[in-house]
C-alpha cells in the first residue's frame, strides 16, 4: 500500500506552496535550454534553431495504476518515463517536464516524498529538468499529469503518417513482458484480498515485473539513429500493444502492413509465464501494451544500418492499403490483425 512510513505529516501542515517547495528542493536544472524553471508564474525555455516537441499524459489511480502493488517511487519514475517515451518516438530529445498532482487526504508529505523521489531519479537518469507544474486536492485517490518537452531539428522529426509501401517494419527490445508482469501482480492482489495471510509469490520474475513497474524509454535507440545517420520513415512508441500501434501508423500513412509472427521478439520469461497463464505469448505482444519500445519503419536503403544496431528486430513490411493489416503465421497463413489493446474509454 502507499502508506508504510511510521511518521505521517499531513500535507495541510505545509500548504500548497510549502509542499511544492518541499518536494522540488532537490531538483536542479541542468539543461542549457532551461532559462527559468520552478519559482515563477511560468517556465522559460529557449532552444535556438530547433523545433519544440510537446507531449502530455495523465495517470489516474484505479485506471492506470494500482497502489496495492505499485510503490510510489516506482510510480513517480514511470510517470516521467512514459512521457519521455513519446518524445523519443518523435526522434527528438526530451529536455524538460512539468508535473501536476492531485491527491486526496489519504496521502501524507512522506508519501509525496516517495513519489517525487522516483520522478527525481528519472529526471536525473534521462537528463531532463522539472520546470513546473501544480498540486491540488482530489476528492478521491491520486491523479498525475506530466507534460514532456523536447527538441529536434525540424527535418529530423519523425511522424506516424509518413510510412510508404516497401518500407521495412522494425521494433526495439521485446514485447509482451509488461502485460504478463501485470497478470502476476493482479493475481497476487486477488489472492491477498481473499486471504491476507498468504505469502506473496512473484515467482522470481524480476524482469517481467520490472517491465510493468519500472519501464524505460529507448533513448539508446534514438541515439543509435543519430550515430548511424538514420531517420526512420515513421515511428511510434508501443504503449497500447503492437497491433494498436501498427494500426495507428497504417491509418495515418494510408498503407497496409504484414507482420511476421515468427519475428516478433519475445523474452523467454514472457513466453514461459504466458503459457503458465494459458495465454498465447504472441497475443501478449500484439495486445498487451506498456512495453514502451519503439515501432518504426525504414526505407529499404537503410537496411544495412539497422542490421548493425543492437536490440532492433525486423518484423515485417509496409504494403499497399488494399492488402490490409495482416499477421503472417509461422504456418504461412495470413490473418487480419485486430487492435485489442488498451482502450481509454
Amino acid at each position: 500500500m502507499e502508506e508504510q512510513n511510521i511518521k505521517r505529516t499531513d500535507v495541510n501542515e505545509l500548504g500548497e506552496f510549502g509542499l511544492i517547495e518541499h518536494i522540488t528542493k532537490y531538483f536542479i536544472d541542468i539543461q542549457d535550454s532551461t532559462i527559468k524553471g520552478i519559482g515563477d508564474d511560468a517556465a522559460v525555455i529557449f532552444e535556438p534553431e530547433l523545433a519544440t516537441v510537446v507531449s502530455t499524459d495523465m495517470l489516474v489511480e484505479g485506471i492506470h495504476f494500482d497502489l496495492m502493488y505499485s510503490p510510489l517511487k516506482h510510480l513517480g519514475y514511470k510517470a516521467i518515463v512514459v512521457n519521455l517515451s513519446d518524445i523519443y518516438a518523435m526522434n527528438a530529445v526530451p529536455t524538460q517536464v512539468t508535473v501536476s498532482v492531485a491527491i486526496s487526504n489519504r496521502f501524507s508529505v512522506e508519501s509525496m516524498d516517495e513519489l517525487y523521489a522516483g520522478m527525481l531519479a528519472a529526471c536525473e537518469f534521462y537528463k531532463v529538468d522539472l520546470v513546473g507544474g501544480d498540486t491540488t486536492s482530489s476528492p478521491k485517490g491520486m491523479i498525475l499529469s506530466v507534460t514532456a518537452i523536447g527538441h529536434a531539428k525540424k527535418e529530423d522529426i519523425v511522424y506516424r503518417n509518413t510510412a510508404k509501401p516497401g518500407d521495412i517494419i522494425c521494433v526495439s527490445g521485446d514485447l509482451g513482458a509488461a502485460y504478463i508482469g501485470l497478470q502476476i501482480l493482479e493475481r497476487e492482489k486477488q489472492l491477498f484480498l481473499s486471504n491476507p495471510d498468504l505469502k506473496t509469490d512473484l515467482e522470481d520474475q524480476e524482469y517481467i515485473i520490472g517491465r510493468q513497474l519500472k519501464p524505460e524509454a529507448r533513448w539508446d535507440i534514438v541515439k543509435a539513429f543519430k550515430s548511424a545517420g538514420l531517420i526512420p520513415t515513421s515511428m511510434i512508441d508501443i504503449s497500447d500493444g503492437l497491433a494498436s500501434e501498427i494500426f495507428h501508423i497504417c491509418k495515418q500513412s494510408k498503407v497496409g502492413a504484414v507482420i511476421e509472427e515468427s519475428k516478433i521478439p519475445l523474452h523467454p520469461d514472457t513466453e514461459t509465464m504466458a503459457l503458465k497463464f494459458q495465454i498465447d505469448p504472441v497475443t501478449c505482444a500484439l495486445n498487451g501494451g506498456e512495453d514502451y519500445e519503439l515501432l518504426f519503419t525504414i526505407d529499404p536503403s537503410d537496411l544495412g544500418k539497422v542490421r548493425t544496431m543492437d536490440d532492433i528486430f525486423i518484423i515485417g513490411d509496409i504494403v499497399e492499403a488494399e492488402q490490409g493489416i495482416k499477421l503472417k503465421t509461422t504456418g504461412g497463413n495470413f490473418h487480419t490483425i485486430k487492435a485489442q489493446g488498451w482502450k481509454h474509454f
